[in-house]
C-alpha cells in the first residue's frame, strides 16, 4: 500500500523548515537516545485520520554552496519534487516581493509538473492579505494562494484537511475502506522485508536471485506501487513479502542531486515492513547515506540484517578471503559501532552466495521481535545490575532503578521504572541496554527501552 508523498518547495528562508517542523507535529521534536539516529531529518509521517502522508521538506539542500548556484540548486529541487512527489507544496513569502527565483520556481511547475497537483501556499500571513497584495501571486498562475502563518499554526489544520482531500480525488486508500483492513489482514500473516540501501548496489539483482530459485515461488501481491515493487516469496513452505526500493530514474541533472532523495523509497519502505535489510556494495566505501538509513531503521524500532553485497568482486590488495572479512568488520565497527546486535551477511547476487541464509535471518529476528520476559525474571536482572553498577548522581540525589517491565512486543518494549529519570545518564541507558541483550538476546532488533519516574513505597514504623 503506497503511502503518498508531499513535498515542500521553495526558495530559502521562506519559513519552509517551520512549516515541517509545525505540520509533522510534536513528535518530530523528540530526541532519541538511541546512538546513530540523525538530527537533520527531512522526512516525516504525518498521520491524519483519513490517510497518512510523508511530508518532505527540500531546506536541508546546500543553496549556492560549491560550483552551484542557489537558481541552478532551486531548479534541481524542483525538478526532484515533480520526480518523487505526489502533490507539491510551493512555499512563497508574504513578507518579501515575489522575486526572480520564485516565478523560475513556478514556471518550472506548470511545464514539468503534468498532473500533479501543486498548493501555492503563502506563509508569514499574520493577517489576511488585501487585494492588492494577492494580485502578484494570482500571476504566478498556480491558483487560489493558501495563506498561513507556520509560526503561529494559523490554518495549518485546514490546509492538511485539503492536502488530504486531494489524495482521496487521487484515489488513494482510505483507513475506512475495505482494501485498507485487507491489506492490514494481509500484513499480520506475512513477515514484511524491505530491501534498502543507495541505488546501484545491488538490491534488484538480489530480488531477482532470489526468485530465480528453484524452491522459490513468486505470486503478485495487490498494492505494487511506482516507489517500491512488492513480491511474495515462498521458501521452504513459508511466505514472505520482499519489498525492494530500487528503481530511481536518474533523469538529466536529477541524477546529480538523486542521493538527496533516494532515502525517500527507503523511509517508505521501512515504514511498512518488519525487518529491514540494508543492502552495501562492498567494493565500495560506506557511505553517509547508509548511516542515515540506518538511522530511520533505529527510530522505527524495524529488525535489522546488513548485507555486504558484491562479495564476488576481488579486492586487488588480497586474495585471503578472511583477511578481507576482517578489513570489512573494522570499518563496518567504526561506521556502525552501535551495531554489534545486527546480523551480517556477505552476499553476492552474482553468484548466488549465502543468499538462502537470508531466509533463516529473518526467521530468527521474527522470533526475537516477538519474545516476551517475565516481569519476575526482569526483576531478578534488576538485582544483579543494581550490585554491578548503580548509577551515578549527585550528593543531595541518588538516582535508583527500582524494576524493569515489558509492555509490548514487535518491537521489544521495555520499561524501567525509575526515581529521578533526569539523573539516568544516556551512558546508562546504554549499559543498560547491553546487559539486557547479554542476559536475553533480542538479536537483530532494536530494543525500545523508556525510564518511567514511580516513588519508592516506604513503611512507617511506629
Amino acid at each position: 500500500m503506497k503511502t503518498p508523498i508531499v513535498t515542500i518547495v521553495g526558495r530559502p528562508n521562506v519559513g519552509k523548515s517551520t512549516f515541517f517542523n509545525k505540520l509533522a507535529g510534536a513528535r518530530i521534536a523528540i530526541e532519541s537516545s538511541e546512538a546513530g539516529t540523525t538530527r537533520d531529518r527531512v522526512f516525516h509521517k504525518v498521520e491524519h485520520s483519513e490517510i497518512d502522508y510523508f511530508l518532505v521538506d527540500t531546506g536541508g539542500l546546500d543553496f549556492g554552496k560549491g560550483e552551484t548556484t542557489i537558481e541552478t540548486d532551486m531548479k534541481l529541487q524542483t525538478e526532484i519534487a515533480i520526480e518523487e512527489s505526489d502533490i507539491i507544496i510551493f512555499m512563497v513569502s508574504a513578507k518579501e516581493e515575489l522575486s526572480r527565483d520564485d516565478h523560475k520556481v513556478a514556471e518550472l511547475l506548470r511545464k514539468a509538473s503534468g498532473n500533479k497537483p501543486v498548493f501555492l501556499v503563502v506563509n508569514k500571513c499574520d493577517n489576511p492579505l488585501k487585494e492588492d497584495e494577492l494580485a502578484p501571486l494570482y500571476s504566478l498562475g498556480m491558483g487560489e494562494p493558501h495563506q498561513i502563518s507556520a509560526v503561529h499554526r494559523t490554518n495549518l489544520d485546514s490546509l492538511s484537511d485539503q492536502v488530504v482531500r486531494k489524495l482521496k480525488e487521487m484515489h488513494f486508500i482510505t483507513k475506512d475502506s475495505p482494501e485498507f483492513k485487507a491489506e492490514e489482514e494481509f500484513n499480520k500473516s506475512h513477515l514484511k522485508i524491505a530491501l534498502v540501501g543507495r541505488p546501484n548496489v545491488g538490491k534488484s539483482s538480489l530480488i531477482n536471485a532470489l526468485l530465480n530459485k528453484d524452491k522459490l515461488i513468486v505470486s503478485d501481491i495487490p498494492g505494487t506501487t511506482r516507489d517500491s515493487t512488492d513480491a511474495q516469496v515462498k521458501f521452504e513452505g513459508k511466505s514472505y513479502n520482499f519489498i525492494d526500493t530500487a528503481g530511481l530514474r536518474k533523469r538529466g541533472k536529477i541524477g546529480k542531486g538523486i542521493e538527496h532523495f533516494s532515502a525517500l523509497r527507503s523511509m517508505a519502505a521501512i515504514e511498512r515492513c518488519d525487518i529491514a535489510i540494508l543492502v552495501i556494495d562492498s567494493s565500495q566505501p560506506i557511505g553517509h547515506q547508509d548511516q542515515q538509513i540506518v538511522s530511520y531503521v533505529l527510530e522505527a524500532h524495524k529488525g535489522l540484517i546488513i548485507l555486504a553485497n558484491k562479495w564476488d568482486i576481488k579486492d586487488p590488495e588480497t586474495n585471503d578471503e578472511e583477511e578481507r572479512r576482517n578489513v570489512y568488520l573494522k570499518k563496518l565497527r567504526y561506521k556502525f559501532g552501535f551495531l554489534s546486535w545486527a546480523p551480517l551477511l556477505f552476499t553476492s547476487a552474482k553468484t548466488k552466495k549465502n543468499l538462502t541464509k537470508i531466509f533463516e535471518l529473518i526467521e530468527g529476528i521474527g522470533e526475537e521481535r516477538k519474545k516476551r520476559i517475565q516481569t519476575r525474571t526482569l526483576n531478578n536482572f534488576v538485582d544483579k545490575v543494581n550490585e554491578e553498577h548503580k548509577p551515578t548522581g549527585t550528593k543531595n540525589v541518588r538516582p535508583k532503578l527500582f524494576y524493569i517491565t515489558q509492555v509490548g512486543i514487535e518491537p521489544p518494549h521495555l520499561v524501567a521504572f525509575v526515581n529521578k529519570k533526569k539523573y539516568f545518564h544516556f551512558t546508562y541507558w546504554r549499559f543498560l541496554q547491553n546487559r539486557i541483550r547479554e542476559a536475553f538476546g533480542f538479536n537483530g532488533t532494536p530494543i525500545k527501552l523508556e525510564f518511567k519516574e514511580k516513588e519508592a513505597r516506604y513503611s512507617k514504623k511506629k
